[in-house]
């Protein structure tokens, strides 16, 4: 059974910093690209940035392009992101989410097979 399980967020004021962190397990991770994708109140699903399987190649969202900073470790089966400069714009729930193959990082959700519970992140004063 996949499953994709976050966690690192919480409440941080504007200009700070978090680290999110997604375990997975019941796969071959090392196979998969990995993306994080935000929800934020009352909006839709937004892709935020991914990274392929090997983790040579990685994309951001031009929302956080320059803040946020993807990476992953397929000996221990586990997707980062670190996020500093926080606005509160990146208020948000943050999803890990699987890809269906290798390669592909991008905005189209449907490229994305299986996704965790999510983990809130607010920005807040």
């Amino acid at each position: 059974e996949v499953q994709l399980v976050e966690s690192g967020g919480g409440l941080v004021q504007p200009g700070g910093s978090l680290r999110l962190s997604c375990a997975a397990s019941g796969f071959t991770f090392s196979n998969y690209a990995m993306s994080w994708v935000r929800q934020a109140p009352g909006k839709g699903l937004e892709w935020v940035s991914g990274v392929e399987s090997g983790g040579g190649s990685t994309k951001y969202a031009g929302s956080v392009k320059g803040r946020f900073t993807i990476s992953r470790d397929n000996a221990k089966n586990t997707l980062s992101l670190q996020m500093n400069s926080l606005k509160p714009e990146d208020t948000a729930v943050y999803y890990c989410a699987k890809g269906a193959d290798s390669e592909y990082v991008g905005p189209l959700l449907t490229e994305y097979d299986y996704w965790g519970q999510g983990t809130q992140v607010t920005v807040s004063s």
